[in-house]
């Protein structure tokens, strides 16, 4: 009697921890979460850009005569042209940063005319054109108005100096009855200067990876008047009244500051009872 009592206790036993097992599910492993890269919120970075300038010549003027009038183009037109630059900068913290950058304005075709008397007539119309080349230096400031997924907007200005290159300008004044009818053509000696620039600027950085970026954007610049060409055969000086520069501009800006690990918490393990 007494073996079979323990026969029945040790199958019952047997069958409630097979059913047991049968219940029991291992825990699922959670996935641990990865640190995320982010940019320094400090550091010195560089910067290089290209772009393309909508230019505006505000105007010319030249001395023309024994009395030396001042006497305006009529037609005054300056071809737009492209852009290219470099700067270094500092990253001040998540919003502001600074940098000084040196551009280079490639050549922009300038064509002018006047009217009035000329050698071979009392009725002429010039035909006047030059080049026009510079290098800028700025420096500027910026805000960054936040960051939103990968993208930064932001809004800058900055002062500096431009000197502005004019080439030689080639006078020919024809009769304007008669356009074979020419005088010599005339060389006048170009000018450069540097003058004083500001700038505003406005566009997005966009993340590349957690020190590289990516910069698009649109600046506009001012740069003063001042020399174009000098006096040759009673004609000139002249001057422009400066240029305003439309720029659409992409570039890149490569931070040393390293990258940091975003603080990710832990995911607290599943517990079951």
């Amino acid at each position: 009697m007494k073996s079979i009592l323990i026969g029945v206790v040790a199958a019952l036993l047997s069958g409630t921890a097979a059913f047991a097992a049968d219940l029991y599910e291992p825990p699922i492993e959670q996935p641990i979460a990865e640190p995320v890269q982010v940019a320094s919120a400090s550091g010195w970075y560089l910067r290089g850009d290209v772009g393309y300038a909508f230019t505006d010549l505000r105007g010319a003027h030249y001395y023309q005569g024994p009395g030396r009038f001042v006497q305006d183009f009529d037609d005054a037109d300056l071809d737009d042209t492209w852009t290219a630059g470099i700067g270094v900068g500092y990253q001040i913290n998540d919003y502001l940063r600074t940098d000084v950058t040196l551009d280079y304005i490639g050549d922009a075709d300038f064509e002018g005319s006047t009217t009035g008397s000329c050698g071979v007539a009392a009725a002429c119309t010039s035909r006047d054109v030059a080049a026009l080349t510079a290098w800028s230096l700025m420096a500027n400031a910026y805000v960054d108005i936040g960051t939103y997924g990968s993208f930064t907007p932001y809004v800058g200005g900055g002062i500096g100096g431009t000197q502005v290159r004019w080439d030689n300008l080639r006078n020919t004044s024809c009769e304007t009855a008669d356009p074979s009818n020419c005088d010599p053509t005339i060389d006048h000696d170009g000018r450069d200067k540097w003058r004083f620039t500001y700038a505003l600027m406005a566009g997005t950085a966009i993340d590349l990876t957690c020190n590289l970026k990516a910069d698009v954007g649109y600046r506009f610049r001012h740069v003063l008047g001042g020399d174009m060409f000098g006096y040759a055969s009673n004609g000139g000086p002249g001057s422009d009244e400066g240029l305003y520069l439309h720029e659409a501009r992409a570039g890149l800006r490569y931070s040393f500051s390293g990258c940091q690990e975003a603080y990710v918490p832990p995911v607290e393990p599943a517990v079951y009872k």
